[in-house]
């Protein structure tokens, strides 16, 4: 039922997301830039790429990489081919939920969430330890997205429009993955907080 909610919610914003979402969805190009300046190898996972704006920035700054693209909501990755048609050789768009790892063995340098997370209410514990899976040894997480709110009523809006937001990301990130980057920044005065965090899995040997 939520996944079908949530399928809904974008089949109405999938065409006006790229054009509204620049007024609270902050720290993504932030983010893409600590990637790039990273230099990432590939190949590259983004989980919830929504219109394809994040893997179409990449693939501008990463010309060598390839990538691949995740997203429940046809109707976003309708918007993401058209966002992503110059790059269509070097990226491949799913259309499934992050329901167990993408490959059998672990086949990614990095792994990326904007946004996507705190959506996921029930699963997200699992998803985190998916995305471990699918990464080499010493790959990449990079992940943007809401921490938490001082104001319940701000909370419970967000939750109407499927969003989490209590601060339980950073904790289980940060003990599953061995932190490069984080920080945590205000926004609009202090009405709610977002983090912008990097980690690496293990290196083997």
């Amino acid at each position: 039922m939520i996944l079908q909610n949530i399928e809904r919610y974008y089949r109405f914003h999938a065409g006006i997301y790229d054009a509204t979402r620049w007024s609270f969805l902050f720290g993504r190009a932030e983010l893409i830039q600590k990637i790039i300046s990273r230099s990432v190898p590939s190949p590259i996972l983004e989980i919830g790429c929504g219109t394809g704006k994040n893997l179409a920035d990449l693939c501008h700054h990463l010309p060598q990489a390839r990538l691949v693209g995740l997203d429940i909501s046809e109707d976003m990755l309708r918007q993401a081919r058209k966002n992503l048609a110059a790059y269509h050789s070097r990226v491949e768009l799913l259309h499934r939920t992050y329901d167990r790892p993408i490959k059998a063995n672990p086949a990614f340098d990095l792994i990326l969430f904007s946004y996507s997370l705190s959506m996921m209410h029930k699963n997200w514990e699992s998803v985190i330890e998916y995305a471990r899976q699918d990464l080499k040894p010493g790959g990449l997480i990079a992940v943007v997205d809401f921490n938490d709110s001082d104001f319940d009523w701000f909370k419970r809006w967000m939750g109407m429009n499927h969003v989490r937001m209590d601060g339980h990301l950073l904790p289980r990130l940060q003990s599953s993955f061995r932190s490069l980057k984080l920080e945590i920044n205000h926004a609009y005065g202090g009405l709610w907080s977002y983090f912008l965090f990097i980690g690496q899995t293990g290196v083997q040997g």
